[in-house]
């Protein structure tokens, strides 16, 4: 069960570094904001600062699954796997209750809260298997 949470912890904070970059980099280009049902390239660019600073908040998040996976995978200590841990459960934790507040706005929101939200989910719920054994 380890090595399947790491796993999904290391698929969600690279789908979170993507997301990091359409929106802290690309949310202006027609492609990006469509993908985030944007209405127009007026409004991509009025909410671009906003965007810029969600993305931010994404690879933060990401960084710090990133992280926890490489603590646990290469821990030397019991100290390095808890910290390890806490990063991944924190910060998986972080995306999939993230990915519940989009998923409640419903709408056009329901298919990209559950792309947000099912690798977090599932290193969840695999780490707390994983540490319960």
């Amino acid at each position: 069960m380890l090595l399947v949470s790491l796993f999904f912890a290391f698929i969600a904070a690279a789908l979170h570094v993507y997301i990091f970059v359409l929106e802290s980099f690309t949310w202006t280009t027609p492609k990006t904001w469509k993908t985030f049902n944007i209405p127009s390239q007026e409004e991509a660019n009025i909410t671009r600062s906003l965007a810029y600073n969600q993305g931010f908040y994404n690879l933060f998040l990401a960084i710090g699954a990133l992280i926890g996976v490489a603590l646990v995978g290469i821990a030397s200590s019991a100290g390095s796997v808890i910290a390890g841990w806490t990063l991944v459960f924190a910060c998986c934790g972080s995306m999939l209750l993230a990915a519940l507040v989009l998923a409640q706005t419903g709408g056009r929101s329901i298919r990209p809260a559950i792309i947000q939200g099912t690798t977090p989910l599932l290193a969840v719920f695999f780490g707390l298997l994983a540490v319960a054994t």
